[in-house]
């Protein structure tokens, strides 16, 4: 414990500039907490105006992953780092044997530069995806009716049971690597970086120098012709939208935080008592047009199908009772109540079981 003590709160190496793995984890972890945040944001707007900001929510993914891209492209270009090592004061230099290393404006090669922008923005797109396709999954797993023996059942039952040792071996493949890290056996304190050429060091007196006399000269530099003067101004258009929108989540950035925080599992109790829905009244009058079904006089009958109920499953929603094949279907095609019209999901089943069964 002494020894890696003695590692965790060593200077690092003369003219090396390794950061340590606290400034390491936390540039990790900046942009991470920012996404869930913003997804929050998102979600607030588009209950309070689901015509004007739905689309925001149903493609946030997609919105953020290219929000992200431009960004990371800005300031992999201009400082050689991502947002959030700029933000802490990094840089990222190719790996080599090189003894002088690079200034932050040269920027990478660009077979490290690509590599980077890939592995930054697309892998944790993908494994969000992948994180969501699990969870629909599981929640299909619950509810379907398909068969045990059919194939399809089979396949994503395998797949979901080898989910959680895939995830496993991806992040104790991390730790491994920040355990290496820490020990001094490793250059890289993530294997992204090691896949992508590329290690932090910290900005060094001579590229914060060199950072502010590019961005100087960007500022004041003259040209002449006007192709020149318009290339020009729409590489300034493009450099203010991504210094403004690096400028205000930089001044963001702990206030989100602070929200990603406030709706943690701390306070989800909290949460579900201002958000849940209200109980729905019971249905005074219910409208018989297209689409409604017509309730039984028997009370066993489904209305749906007309026939005894088989499997008894109650909406939540509306309290009414139909076969369990029937509602599932109905409910997974129109999103509501066949009864009442109230808008339903697939947890809004309730299966019934009598003592005889």
């Amino acid at each position: 414990m002494a020894e890696l003590g003695a590692h965790l709160t060593a200077a690092p190496a003369a003219g090396d500039g390794r950061p340590s793995i606290f400034e390491a984890v936390a540039q990790d972890s900046l942009m991470a907490a920012v996404k869930p945040a913003l997804q929050h944001l998102v979600k607030v707007l588009a209950e309070s105006n689901p015509g004007r900001y739905g689309f925001l929510w149903y493609w946030f993914d997609e919105i953020h992953v290219l929000l992200d891209l431009l960004l990371q492209q800005h300031y992999l270009a201009r400082c050689s780092a991502s947002f959030s090592e700029n933000f802490y004061s990094l840089k990222r230099i190719p790996v080599g044997d090189c003894r002088q290393q690079p200034l932050a404006t040269a920027g990478l090669p660009k077979r490290q530069h690509w590599k980077s922008l890939l592995l930054l923005v697309l892998v944790p797109y993908l494994k969000g995806k992948l994180e969501k396709l699990v969870s629909s999954l599981r929640e299909e797993d619950e509810y379907s009716i398909h068969p045990p023996s059919s194939s399809w059942k089979r396949f994503y039952r395998a797949f979901l049971a080898a989910y959680p040792f895939v995830n496993m071996t991806w992040e104790g493949w991390f730790l491994i690597q920040q355990l290496c890290y820490i020990l001094g056996k490793a250059q890289h304190h993530s294997p992204m970086l090691r896949l992508a050429g590329v290690r932090l060091v910290r900005l060094t007196a001579e590229d914060i120098q060199a950072l502010e006399t590019k961005l100087a000269g960007a500022t004041s530099g003259q040209t002449h012709s006007i192709k020149t003067q318009v290339q020009s101004a729409v590489r300034k258009a493009l450099a203010g939208i991504a210094f403004t929108l690096s400028t205000g989540l930089s001044v963001s950035v702990f206030f989100l935080q602070f929200l990603d925080w406030w709706y943690s599992s701390e306070n989800q109790e909290t949460i579900k008592s201002l958000t849940a829905l209200p109980t729905p009244p019971p249905p005074v009058h219910l409208e018989q047009g297209a689409g409604s079904a017509l309730l039984p006089t028997l009370k066993t009958v489904c209305p749906l199908c007309r026939k005894i109920r088989v499997n008894a499953t109650a909406l939540a929603t509306s309290g009414f009772v139909f076969c369990y094949r029937c509602i599932y279907l109905h409910v997974k095609a129109q999103q509501r109540c066949p009864i009442t019209g109230y808008a339903t999901e697939l947890q809004h089943l309730v299966r019934l079981y009598s003592p005889e069964s």
